[in-house]
């Protein structure tokens, strides 16, 4: 996770959460964490919820591609230490999804691996939590000086209405049916628009 202010980057926080179990070989393969690194450099997961209680202060900014997924996976882990702020703590932030604003620009597919290639930006290891969120930084430059208009996409959240919203629905977030696209779609179309 990165904090940025005023366009600078002003914190990395990079944490393996010792899970107490060891880590199957494939995944230590394709990820590069062995079981050495958690039991070594682990902390519990009560320290990264305590940690991001802190840090996620009401109004804060949060940008994620496929944002459910990060949003759903912070909810959980809050919930599970503080049970009763949770609720309020997520709700107060805002939410940026770049493969919502993505999608509505570019053609199939819309990993962050093909937002990188498709910006030029630099690979880094894309199993690893804090080289996603170096390649997430530079793609959401790129999306903010290809068009500037990513205010519009703030706590809007497109979903594949073949198979629907992935997981809980949180009523802060307006969820919106996003069928692919060839191009970068006018100003006037784009998915937040009512």
């Amino acid at each position: 996770m990165f904090t940025v202010e005023n366009g600078v980057i002003t914190e990395e926080y990079d944490k393996f959460i010792n899970i107490g179990q060891q880590i199957p070989p494939g995944i230590t393969q394709i990820t590069g964490i062995t079981d050495d690194m958690l039991e070594n450099e682990g902390v519990d997961e009560k320290i990264i919820a305590r940690d991001l209680k802190e840090r996620l202060t009401p109004n804060t900014l949060m940008i994620a591609h496929n944002a459910q997924f990060d949003l759903s996976f912070i909810y959980h882990l809050l919930k599970r230490h503080y049970s009763t702020e949770a609720d309020e703590i997520v709700a107060s932030l805002n939410w940026i999804d770049t493969y919502t604003v993505f999608k509505d620009r570019k053609e199939y597919p819309h990993k962050l691996i093909d937002a990188v290639h498709y910006y030029n930006i630099e690979e880094v290891n894309f199993h690893r939590a804090i080289d996603d969120t170096k390649a997430l930084y530079e793609v959401t430059k790129a999306l903010k000086r290809e068009r500037n208009d990513l205010v519009e996409y703030v706590n809007v959240f497109g979903y594949n209405p073949k198979y629907g919203v992935d997981g809980y629905r949180f009523s802060f977030i307006e969820y919106k049916p996003q069928y692919y696209c060839y191009s970068i779609r006018p100003f006037d179309e784009i998915l937040p628009k009512k």
